[in-house]
């Protein structure tokens, strides 16, 4: 127990532990809405076009998180855009853009530095490796993203359940869409850091798949989520360190045993 709690002594692990609560809490919540509309992927090809922007930041010596943020934003509205002209399938657009973006990442990597070690943090995530500056500027997005989304709750709960309802109603749909996108974009670069490109989606959909087999309501469901989605990071760092093993993909077993739990605890009602 005390070999543990010694890993409070690290300043990286203490910033490890802050920005992975915060991005663990930002995921759930949005992973909500995201799975309920059948959008849940969205995690995984944003996670791509992050790398790749990632990956150009770094051969051209630009501050990462700055590169890949607003370029996520643009892929994330693009998306959105694709699938309400219906001109291209929402998973199909997904695809399309993803594996694009990847593409580029790998070809300009390949061409430039090679697969460094701070290229390959983003593949395959490298919390404990982030900077300090990193660090401010992924809690104050985070926190952005929180406030924007308790602020937005009952606009992102009305095109959640019933976009047409919601448009008749005079609520504006297409807008609040467009800011969940926006959100999910942020949370997913901020969150590549943490889990890597190819793990980043686990975040979004495991807590809400989870909270949804014990939880009936909208409200509930986006709390249990909130909760499994922070408990099991904390816990999957705690595994992680004391057994050394990768932390984004132990954090990922932690929100695989907490789904399969909440999955046989639901199939028992």
């Amino acid at each position: 127990m005390t070999g543990l709690l010694s890993m409070f002594s690290y300043h990286f692990m203490q910033r490890a532990l802050i920005v992975g609560v915060l991005v663990s809490l930002c995921a759930a919540l949005l992973g909500v809405s995201l799975v309920l509309k059948r959008y849940s992927m969205i995690g995984d090809g944003l996670s791509h076009v992050g790398f790749g922007a990632l990956a150009v930041a770094s051969a051209i010596n630009l501050a990462p998180l700055a590169v890949a943020v607003p370029v996520v934003v643009v892929a994330a509205v693009l998306l959105l855009r694709l699938r309400t002209t219906g001109r291209i399938k929402g998973d199909a657009a997904i695809a399309m853009i993803s594996s694009a973006a990847l593409a580029i990442g790998v070809i300009v990597v390949s061409v430039t530095k090679g697969m460094n070690t701070e290229i390959s943090s983003y593949m395959f995530g490298s919390i404990l490796s982030l900077s300090r500056g990193d660090a401010v500027l992924s809690v104050i997005l985070s926190l952005a993203v929180l406030v924007m989304y308790l602020l937005l709750y009952p606009r992102i709960f009305a095109v959640t359940f019933d976009e047409s309802f919601a448009r008749a109603t005079g609520t504006r749909a297409g807008l609040y869409n467009t800011l969940l996108a926006v959100l999910t974009a942020v949370t997913v670069v901020l969150g590549m850091r943490m889990m890597g490109a190819l793990l980043i989606s686990s975040l979004i959909i495991f807590p809400a798949l989870g909270a949804m087999r014990v939880c009936k309501s909208f409200r509930s469901v986006v709390i249990c989520a909130a909760v499994i989605s922070v408990v099991c990071f904390v816990f999957g760092m705690a595994a992680s360190y004391v057994f050394e093993t990768p932390s984004g993909a132990s954090v990922v077993v932690a929100d695989l045993a907490a789904f399969l739990f909440c999955a046989a605890a639901g199939g028992k009602k």
